[in-house]
Formats: C-alpha cells, structure tokens, sequence
C-alpha cells in the first residue's frame, strides 16, 4: 500500500469557540478558523500530494480548499469523512446535553462505541464509515501522500483504531483545531502513526 496520510482537524467555527457540538450541521469556518487553514498552507505548500479530500461539512471542504490553492489541485469531498451524527444534541453545550438527556449522555460516555444519540449515530456507525473511506482512499494513492481535513471525532475515531485502542476510550486523544497528524501505511493492517495533535503552525 504504502500511502502516508496527512491528517487534519478543520478550522475552528463559531460553534467550537462557544463549546457546542457540531454533528454534521453544517456550520462555517469562524475569522480565526480561516486564519488557521492559511497557516497550516503555508506549512503545507511544498508538500507533495497526491489527492486531497474532505468531509462533505463545509467547515472541513473550506479548510481543504485554502490548503489545496497551494497544490493546484480539487477537493474531493466523501460522506465518509463527515463527523458524528449528534442529532438532538447538535447546538447544545455539554452542560445543555447533561440537563436535557442526562440518560442517554451518561450511555453515551460508558458506551459510546454501542450507543446512539437520539436521532443520530453510535461511535461504531462513525468508525465504520470513516474506515471503510480511508482505506478506499489509500487503495486509489498507492505510493503516495494524501491530505484528508475531516473532523475531531473522525480523527480520534480512525488513530484509535489504527492503534488498536479501545474505541470506548477515543476521547483520551485531544484534537485541537487545525491539528496535523500524520499515518503511515506501509501495509492496511499495519499503520503507524508518525505525528500526532501538531498544531505548531499556529504558533
């Protein structure tokens, strides 16, 4: 296979500042978030790749589009790479989603893996998708470098796996906005991560 993947958080929204749960509403880069994509473009801008992809949410195809204006290359976008499906919990804070559906939350952060927020996904949907997309998208570059901008929880949910984690305990790895991380894959089953959470771009 021998595809190293370059793998990025997008950039911080009006809704990450105020601690709010995104899901897949599709909400826009902030001021700052643009600033941060300029800036992880011009770390990346000698970089060689060989496809550069992203989530379907704009927040992660507009932080991949100022990356790849540096590249001359299009973005191509995958369902796969969207973040979690919070349904119900989209737009609420953590303290919102403890007051309104103490139930389900407390299933969800034993068994994230396993449970499904109301009217959304389970970690597992996440997981599956995400996979099932990278190795697709590794198969098609072959010998070469990709860039993939998608979201803190797919980020978390494909690293986990790659290391062989316990899913359960994703939430262990923090992923800050415009975040780089870097897997190699010299072999599908044989993934090593070569950097992790690197956001010294941002200074």
């Amino acid at each position: 296979m021998n595809c190293r993947v370059y793998l990025v958080r997008h950039g911080e929204t009006e809704w990450n500042a105020t601690m709010r749960f995104q899901g897949q509403t599709d909400v826009e880069l902030s001021k700052q978030g643009k600033k941060q994509a300029c800036a992880l473009a011009e770390r990346l801008q000698k970089v060689e790749f060989g496809g550069i992809y992203s989530s379907n949410l704009n927040r992660a195809y507009e932080t991949a589009s100022i990356i790849a204006a540096h590249h001359n290359l299009k973005v191509e976008q995958e369902r796969g790479f969207g973040e979690i499906n919070f349904g119900a919990w989209e737009g609420l804070t953590y303290k919102e989603i403890q007051q309104k559906y103490s139930r389900s939350a407390a299933r969800w952060w034993q068994d994230p893996l396993a449970t499904r927020v109301p009217g959304g996904e389970s970690l597992g949907d996440v997981v599956d998708r995400s996979m099932a997309t990278l190795l697709k998208t590794c198969k098609i570059h072959a010998d070469q470098t990709v860039l993939i901008v998608t979201h803190g929880g797919v980020v978390k949910s494909i690293i986990s796996s790659v290391l062989g984690m316990d899913l359960n305990q994703y939430w262990r790895l923090k992923q800050d906005n415009l975040a780089l991380n870097i897997v190699y894959f010299p072999q599908w089953e044989k993934g090593i991560l070569e950097l992790f959470n690197d956001c010294s771009h941002l200074g």
